[in-house]
């Protein structure tokens, strides 16, 4: 194998193949997450951005009910008036809560997808050196 300027192959540096998933039996699974191969918190950080919602929307739902109170308390504009920016503001409270919940959940999503990918890319790069020093090493020496 030719070596590029800076003593690298000419694999580096170029798009990574997949990383190869190869069957272990039907306990794959189990082992995959004993051994840490395999991460559990992806699937887990869905279900707890799901349940966040869940909490968000139960928030959405008491300023409704709230605003609608205010306006029923007393007969009269002055009700209306106090319910109306308690509606409007409840609802953008509730509004920029999603926001905030869906970017910390992405947030932590994203650093395990980065784990993953430096895990694949680190097996990639050891397979490259590994096939890379046996090459070298099969090649005769040059004096």
């Amino acid at each position: 194998m030719a070596l590029q300027r800076g003593g690298f192959p000419p694999t580096w540096g170029s798009r990574m193949p997949p990383a190869n998933k190869t069957k272990r039996g039907s306990n794959s699974l189990l082992w995959d997450l004993l051994t840490f191969d395999r991460l559990v918190t992806g699937p887990v950080i869905h279900f707890i951005y799901w349940a966040g919602l869940g909490v968000v929307a139960l928030f959405g739902f008491s300023v409704v009910g709230a605003a609608v109170g205010l306006a029923l308390k007393e007969p009269g504009v002055g009700s209306l008036l106090l319910a109306f920016p308690v509606l409007v503001a409840g609802l953008l409270v509730a509004g920029a809560l999603v926001l905030l919940w869906r970017a910390f959940c992405e947030f932590y999503v994203a650093i395990f997808r980065i784990s993953e990918d430096l895990r694949a890319l680190r097996q990639t790069s050891d397979a490259d050196h590994a096939t890379f020093m046996a090459r070298r090493q099969a090649q005769p020496v040059e004096e």
